[in-house]
């Protein structure tokens, strides 16, 4: 743990950001407000640290991340897209709140892989 801060940390914490500002809607729809307002704290403090880590990170990383972040969007795109053929194709409409959370998740989960099996390349 510690250590410096890389780009590849910071866009899974700015991806953990999306996740959760896609599943505030969800807590709010099912009426469920004390896990609404956990979340909006711990998202509070998500952020905080994403600012912390991004202050920290050197040059190199912050070249690195804009390409970092397409490829989070891209993930996030395709958790969205496979999310809704799941959905689509093998359970009845359970509204878009849960599909939104559901493929930000899947997304988020996606970008991880995609790093942890084949990190970018470094300059």
């Amino acid at each position: 743990m510690g250590g410096q801060p890389t780009a590849e940390r910071l866009s899974l914490l700015l991806g953990l950001a999306l996740l959760m500002l896609a599943s505030l809607p969800r807590y709010l729809v099912a009426g469920h407000e004390n896990r609404f307002s956990l979340m909006l704290m711990a998202l509070a403090v998500v952020c905080l640290v994403g600012v912390l880590q991004w202050r920290l990170l050197d040059v190199a990383g912050k070249a690195r991340l804009p390409r970092l972040l397409s490829r989070l969007g891209l993930c996030m795109l395709a958790g969205l897209t496979g999310m809704a053929g799941w959905h689509a194709l093998f359970t009845d409409f359970i509204g878009w709140e849960l599909w939104l959370s559901h493929g930000t998740t899947l997304g988020l989960l996606l970008h991880a892989l995609g790093l942890w099996v084949r990190p970018p390349f470094r300059e």
